[in-house]
């Protein structure tokens, strides 16, 4: 079972990542990608590891159902669509920008008051369409701006001041750490400033890991099942359409899953059963593979997992090969 105590912050070292997953063309292999990988069965215990999964390291937009539980500690009264938008790495979609601008709206506040970093819409159809309009980046369809939106909300209901939200030393950013440091069970090894602006916080690999158990966990009606429910039931206003992370969500019941940017995959059943993926190159052709392969050894049915089994390598347009994880990862040859 989890401890109610922070252990100290993870060592910040050059993590010693391990082979997970091999690029496999005509039968050679061609590339191996490195990464660390954990899994967690339903009461918290160590049961596979490959790689570092004690370093410090940066979640990314991996960390984002953490900060999102955070907020609604801190008062934010979302829920449904616009609570799994407050923890969405979002598409850009027409929907994201329209839930963003309702949640402003709710604050009493304009797209003029966000601070992430101006950006063109993640999704490339979208981006594409946005860039044949004319359109210039925008904060609103950065991918973040849903819950730079909704940390504007949680600093216009607490009183707290709004220009400089993202400052670490910001209440709303210390009530934050807060709870980074209480979901993952350790201190905070470092501060960064994430691409949309917004503080970092540096955790292990084991402790993201435990951090998405304790929110799948969570009795009914605490901040943490608010946020996994959300997003599990909006699964693409937490992402978008097509998007890989949305798809693993409805292929298995209840799982609560997360990526973020640098090759970062975390997901976690209802049961505690946990899993949390680092790939050391940031590829993000391993990500879905080699998460996948660790949930299968968490015990998923690997049958509802063979659309994740990665995208086949094109040679002369015809597929010649393949992303395939690594032996000991694989739960079909152990």
């Amino acid at each position: 079972m989890y401890s109610s105590s922070v252990a100290d912050a993870p060592l910040v070292r050059e993590p010693l990542h391990a082979p997970v997953a091999h690029l496999i063309r005509g039968g050679v292999v061609e590339g191996i990608h490195y990464g660390s990988v954990v899994v967690l069965d339903a009461d918290g215990r160590v049961t596979f590891q490959l790689g570092d999964i004690e370093a410090a390291f940066y979640p990314r937009s991996a960390l984002k159902p953490v900060q999102a539980v955070a907020m609604v500690r801190a008062g934010l009264p979302l829920d449904g669509e616009l609570l799994s938008l407050a923890a969405a790495s979002h598409s850009g979609e027409e929907r994201h920008l329209a839930g963003t601008r309702r949640i402003l709206e709710l604050a009493g506040l304009t797209e003029d008051h966000l601070r992430n970093t101006p950006d063109m819409p993640f999704d490339p159809v979208v981006r594409d369409a946005w860039v044949r309009e004319g359109r210039p980046p925008s904060r609103l369809a950065q991918n973040c701006s849903g819950k730079h939106a909704a940390m504007l909300y949680v600093c216009r209901l607490n009183g707290w001041s709004l220009d400089d939200y993202l400052d670490p030393e910001h209440p709303l950013q210390q009530a934050i750490a807060e709870i980074v440091e209480d979901l993952t069970g350790q201190r905070v090894a470092a501060v960064t400033v994430d691409g949309c602006g917004a503080p970092l916080f540096s955790v292990s690999l084991h402790g993201l890991a435990r951090a998405a158990a304790r929110i799948t966990t969570a009795a009914p009606g605490t901040p943490e099942a608010r946020v996994a429910d959300a997003m599990r039931l909006h699964t693409e206003m937490a992402s978008g359409s097509g998007r890989d992370v949305a798809a693993l969500m409805r292929a298995v019941p209840g799982l609560l899953a997360k990526d973020g940017f640098e090759g970062v995959q975390v997901a976690a059943l209802p049961d505690g059963r946990a899993i949390a993926v680092k790939i050391a190159d940031g590829a993000n052709r391993a990500r879905i593979p080699v998460a996948a392969a660790a949930l299968a050894r968490a015990g998923v049915d690997p049958e509802s997992l063979t659309e994740f089994a990665g995208e086949p390598l094109l040679g002369g347009g015809e597929p010649v090969g393949c992303v395939r994880v690594i032996r000991a990862l694989d739960p079909v040859s152990v």
